[in-house]
């Protein structure tokens, strides 16, 4: 419910806020840029349209700077995305702020995955986030998001995509401040913690977890037995069912999304039953950045698959 989500501000050891409480929605798909490119400018536009007027007001450069997104930054993103001469990637970042923890962020990287780069590479993908804060969701309703995600769901040809509540840092900026949010990830255990480049170099046609929305393309829902099957499994009164184009399915786990705040209840058994649904397909991510080194960011990832009582450590 709406009074359950918690309002998290991390800053690091500078004093910077690096990460807060948002909502982030990523789509991930084994295609490439040059394939997906109309698309991803047409999602872009759906997202800027719902989102306050200049709410994205810079973007990276190649050269690495952070530029004003003015009618010209503008511009420049189009010929990225549309017109620019295919390379290995294509890579947008646009965010609210040039520095702290924008709410609003735009992520993607799309991949050339027919280049000698990505040859027998079975984990890459194109893949894209778009970030709200948490009073986007408390002003416009569940239903308001719900019906967003799957206007620019039906614009990509997802393998696997979610809509989850989540720590919103750009560009995985989280990893500066990850002592302070062992934490906060230990107790609610229904927020993401995502990095968008890491994840769509390794995700393939597999999964990251159980959502509040859990969007499931080809293969996987094929692997999964189908939406018939599905709804036999996931049998609950809070979940949804919603059939999309070329055989992929939106579930929604519950009218709100669930922090699953560890000190006040366990895991959903809807969360926890497409959770274990899921295990054998998940593709995992992390790295040698203590305390969340690999072992950490297993422990993580299996979270809401643990018998009732359990927690990650």
């Amino acid at each position: 419910m709406r009074e359950d989500i918690p309002v998290i501000r991390v800053r690091n050891d500078g004093g910077d806020e690096v990460t807060r409480d948002g909502i982030v929605l990523c789509f991930f798909m084994r295609r490439s840029h040059g394939e997906i490119a109309p698309a991803v400018w047409r999602a872009l536009q759906a997202y800027r349209r719902a989102i306050p007027h200049q709410a994205l007001g810079w973007y990276g450069s190649d050269d690495g700077d952070t530029l004003p997104l003015d009618d010209q930054g503008w511009e420049n993103i189009r010929w990225q995305t549309l017109e620019r001469p295919r390379t290995n990637a294509c890579i947008i970042e646009l965010e609210e702020n040039c520095s702290g923890a924008s709410v609003y962020h735009f992520d993607y990287h799309g991949r050339n995955l027919d280049s000698p780069l990505y040859s027998g590479d079975e984990g890459a993908t194109s893949g894209m986030a778009f970030s709200f804060p948490t009073e986007y969701l408390l002003a416009h309703g569940p239903a308001h998001l719900r019906a967003l995600a799957q206007e620019l769901g039906r614009e990509l040809p997802f393998s696997f995509g979610y809509a989850s509540l989540a720590f919103v840092a750009p560009r995985g900026t989280w990893y500066a401040a990850r002592r302070e949010l062992l934490g906060p990830l230990r107790r609610y255990l229904g927020l993401d913690l995502y990095h968008l480049s890491e994840t769509s170099g390794l995700i393939g046609a597999g999964a990251r977890g159980a959502y509040w929305l859990t969007f499931l393309g080809q293969p996987l829902l094929g692997q999964l037995g189908g939406t018939e099957a599905l709804r036999q499994r996931l049998s609950f009164s809070e979940v949804t069912f919603e059939p999309m184009e070329d055989e992929r399915l939106l579930l929604t786990l519950g009218e709100w999304p669930d922090a699953i705040d560890t000190e006040k209840g366990g895991v959903p058994p809807q969360y926890r039953a497409l959770a274990r649904l899921l295990e054998p397909y998940l593709r995992e991510e992390g790295g040698d950045w203590p305390p969340m080194n690999r072992e950490f960011m297993h422990r993580w990832f299996r979270r809401l698959c643990q018998r009732a009582g359990a927690q990650s450590g």
